[in-house]
């Protein structure tokens, strides 16, 4: 039996819906699909198919089978495309991963370019803040600034992001501007609901401060955060990504700049144990060079050097 030959005979069937129309769609019988079909559940000892007179759905197992099957024959497809020499141009379905606001900020504006060159690729663009399974998603790669431990995942570091302390103009001129780290805790900071009572440390040299944030309003979401804080609700500590237009119009400005956060990281995160396909590697190569054209490009994040009345 073909291995490869054979998964592609499942897919095409639980695609299809049914065994009859996998079998036009191949150009072959419906009896030497349904052969195929009965030789993989053999090799592989389990059942993959649910049959009734009206239905086909694919058992829990064959689910598993299939989400691996598919990604399987897009590697050999790549895998064959390169060693013919024919990569440069990409062709096929790209998934990719990302969430919503940073997508929306930095990655779609961009993608009008990255799909220019390769007018034969097919990008589905997945936005979502929630950690998701890349496998059971049938993701190839997901652009992710969460850290993360999941030992199943290969990750690749590509941009980095200074985290700063950032409110509107707006919220300023009402409340005044901290002089120092603990100078928020006299301030209405906006954080996550996870991050009640947490602590965060700031460095300037040597010298260290830990500081107790108080969030009288949390935000599950980044999109939330962004829009609370253009309303003038408060101060976000979080990465100069999420306010990059503001900061280069000036309608929200960083405070604090000579004291340091731990950077936000921007990494490209795979599947483990496969190798990028030629399509992954251009997708993040692209991105990493334009969030570095970015950076580049950006002007100084505007600072507020006066202090108002409290």
């Amino acid at each position: 039996m073909d291995r490869l030959s054979a998964m592609e005979t499942f897919v095409r069937v639980v695609d299809a819906g049914s065994l009859s129309a996998a079998a036009r769609q191949l150009k072959v019988g419906q009896s030497a699909v349904s052969k195929t079909i009965a030789q993989l559940e053999g090799w592989l000892g389990v059942r993959l198919l649910l049959r009734s007179t009206r239905s086909l759905e694919p058992t829990e197992a064959g689910q598993r089978f299939y989400d691996r099957a598919v990604r399987t024959i897009q590697e050999a497809s790549d895998a064959e495309n390169e060693a013919r020499g024919t990569a440069a141009g990409l062709a096929g379905k790209l998934r990719v991963s990302a969430s919503v606001c940073f997508a929306r900020l930095h990655i779609l504006p961009r993608l009008p370019v990255f799909l220019a060159a390769h007018p034969d690729l097919e990008l589905e663009v997945m936005l979502d803040d929630r950690v998701i399974d890349l496998v059971k998603e049938g993701i190839d790669v997901a652009l992710r600034t969460a850290p993360f431990g999941d030992p199943t995942l290969t990750a690749r570091k590509i941009a980095r992001s200074r985290r700063r302390v950032m409110a509107s103009v707006a919220y300023f001129d009402a409340n005044g501007i901290p002089k120092n780290p603990k100078d928020l805790a006299k301030h209405r900071v906006i954080g996550r609901p996870k991050d009640s009572g947490a602590a965060m440390s700031f460095r300037r040299g040597v010298e260290e401060v830990a500081v107790t944030l108080r969030s009288p309003l949390r935000v599950s979401s980044t999109e939330g955060m962004r829009e609370s804080v253009l309303a003038g609700l408060g101060i976000a500590i979080v990465s100069e990504w999420l306010f990059t237009p503001e900061l280069a119009e000036r309608t929200v400005l960083s405070v604090l700049d000579d004291w340091t956060l731990p950077p936000t990281e921007l990494s490209a995160v795979y599947p483990g144990g496969r190798r990028a396909t030629a399509k992954v590697r251009a997708f993040v190569a692209y991105v990493e060079a334009s969030m570095k054209a970015e950076a580049e490009a950006a002007p100084a994040a505007p600072r507020l050097s006066v202090v108002h009345a409290q």
